[in-house]
């Protein structure tokens, strides 16, 4: 399963040229994970910190005054740690492909922590195993 984030694109997120600044996607994968993460239903209260991103930007996204699509799902879970990818789409046209690895976080101790069980089962509900599209397009090319 798939979480779907419909992210708005915002004036100052544009650069001279009319394209949404690559900088900028950093801060709309933020938005998803958020959107995912942080729900009343299930919600990593004790925290998570970044340690990890990867961005490949595969075209420009002209600004434009609807939202964008973000579809985020769990491509692995370690004990400690879990990694979410992500592509950044409007129907089949690809602007994105990412990657994040999320570890949860003691903001009280002061330490990275274990996923509890409840978590790993939340996060498990999000695993994809539909083939990855960059192997797809690696063969068709």
């Amino acid at each position: 399963m798939r979480h779907i984030y419909r992210c708005p694109l915002r004036w100052a997120d544009m650069d001279a040229y009319g394209h949404v600044n690559n900088v900028v996607f950093l801060r709309y994968l933020e938005e998803a994970r958020i959107d995912f993460l942080f729900r009343p239903e299930k919600d990593f209260q004790q925290g998570s910190v970044v340690a990890r991103h990867e961005i490949d930007y595969k075209r420009q996204l002209v600004h434009r005054h609807h939202p964008v699509e973000i579809e985020l799902w769990v491509s692995e879970i370690r004990a400690a740690s879990f990694t979410l990818a992500y592509e950044v789409k409007d129907d089949d046209l690809v602007y994105v492909r990412a990657s994040t690895v999320v570890v949860p976080f003691d903001f009280e101790a002061e330490r990275p922590r274990r996923i509890t069980a409840e978590e790993k089962e939340f996060l498990r509900s999000y695993m994809d195993d539909r083939p990855g599209t960059e192997e797809e397009e690696a063969v068709a090319a």
